[in-house]
């Protein structure tokens, strides 16, 4: 891996000694405080050592930190690898091209601090072995593989020229490409939960209501039938993790926990009761912040337009309802079709300070989100623990200028303030030297 960073221009101070930062205040992914002056041993991808006194490592890199804050790499915990640098129809139609970009994108993800990415929807399998193998740079990716939808269901973009559907029958290029597949049946369920499983998914996405995105699926809908929501969380336990879904309203939510789905996607439209069930049967609340150039840039009378105007008014109090409650809270940023959005993924994570301080937010990004992803179990594509920088944990660091737990904007211009990017020990970027 470290040959082929080498090679790309990526990762040019990196090197198999040790690497020791050095005079650094430290955010743990924990706690709401910047620790005092504190030196961290970076051993092969391991965080080895941290001591506010001297650490001896005689053929350690040393890097000054003169007092910058050291803190975990970003997680974003709802993105989508492989729909952001195309265009649906290039997505659903060129996946060589699809792949290439998403390969330039990972790049970009990585330069931005995020270190990490839970991928709830689309072919990311290549895109991550390529990045695992250090062919590109880009985020570790725990992957969900196709979304599983019904017919009309959010992530069923076929055309009516599609219809009907055969059991059994061809694929459309949506499904051939592997970006959402449709089921109509609990075996159904099975079998597509089992063929993700099999190309190394960490966790089944499905779309348990309406979606903004999906020309033919009303919000108030719920799509899956209970038995089919179970068929999924069967398979997923079988293989050890659990099953995320896309669900807006109450009644989606409901029933999705009733069939034993561990996370909820956005929630936008549930009313305080079900906030409190998720609260009371510990179910996670996987939120986003979405900007609202996310809604304006839908077509005016559109009827994706019009299902964002409803739901974005929820998005506030929904994460009313999770402080008030509670909830285990995930971050992420839902970005689709458009690098243009994707380069504000910081940007994104600075505007929860409309509800949280600048320390809950990163905790939230770091430690928490990382909680999350160890939800994948035995399908945790990465053990080891992320989120935090302690003693034994994974080596994803990023060394900025400032205090983000006192201005969290920091994380929004990552090419100015994130001066160094670590990820599994190894540097991508060190602008100290410059």
């Amino acid at each position: 891996m470290l040959a082929a960073a080498l090679l790309l221009g990526l990762c040019a101070t990196a090197s198999a000694d040790d690497i020791l930062f050095e005079n650094v205040r430290i955010f743990d992914g924990k706690g709401a405080a910047l620790s005092a002056p504190s030196n961290v041993l970076v051993q092969g991808n391991l965080i080895a050592r941290i001591s506010t006194s001297p650490i001896a490592a005689e053929r350690a890199q040393r890097i000054a930190g003169n007092g910058r804050t050291l803190m975990p790499g970003l997680i974003d915990a709802h993105w989508h690898a492989m729909l952001i640098a195309s265009t649906p129809a290039e997505a659903m139609g060129d996946i060589g091209f699809a792949n290439l970009a998403a390969g330039d994108e990972a790049t970009d993800t990585l330069m931005r601090g995020f270190t990490t990415v839970r991928d709830v929807g689309g072919p990311a399998f290549g895109l991550k072995r390529a990045i695992d193998q250090g062919i590109i740079a880009g985020p570790r990716i725990y992957p969900s593989g196709a979304m599983i939808t019904v017919t009309s269901g959010h992530g069923d973009f076929r055309q009516l020229s599609d219809l009907p559907r055969t059991i059994g029958g061809l694929f459309t290029p949506m499904e051939r490409n592997g970006g959402s597949i449709v089921v109509d049946s609990p075996d159904e369920v099975r079998l597509r939960a089992r063929e993700q499983f099999m190309q190394g998914a960490a966790l089944l996405k499905l779309t348990a209501g309406g979606g903004v995105s999906s020309p033919h699926s009303p919000l108030d809908v719920t799509t899956f039938t209970e038995p089919e929501l179970r068929a999924a969380v069967e398979i997923a336990e079988n293989w050890g993790t659990y099953v995320a879904a896309h669900a807006f309203t109450s009644d989606a939510i409901r029933k999705a926990i009733a069939a034993g789905v561990k996370c909820i996607e956005h929630g936008f439209l549930m009313d305080e009761a079900t906030a409190k069930l998720i609260a009371e049967k510990d179910i996670w609340l996987s939120l986003q912040p979405l900007p609202e150039l996310m809604r304006t840039g839908l077509q005016e009378g559109s009827v994706e337009r019009a299902k964002a105007d409803e739901v974005w008014p929820g998005i506030g109090r929904t994460y009313e309802l999770a402080k008030k409650y509670k909830i285990k809270t995930a971050w992420g940023t839902d970005v689709l079709f458009s690098r243009a959005l994707a380069k504000q993924q910081g940007a994104i994570l600075a505007s929860l300070v409309r509800w949280y301080t600048p320390a809950e937010a990163l905790v939230m990004a770091t430690g928490t989100n990382a909680e999350l992803l160890a939800l994948s179990g035995l399908r945790n594509p990465y053990p080891g623990k992320l989120g935090v920088i302690e003693e034994g944990a994974l080596a994803d660091v990023l060394l900025v200028e400032g205090n983000p737990l006192e201005n969290l904007d920091l994380v929004a211009d990552p090419a100015d303030n994130f001066r160094i990017i670590m990820k599994d020990g190894l540097i991508y970027k060190n602008t100290l030297t410059q």
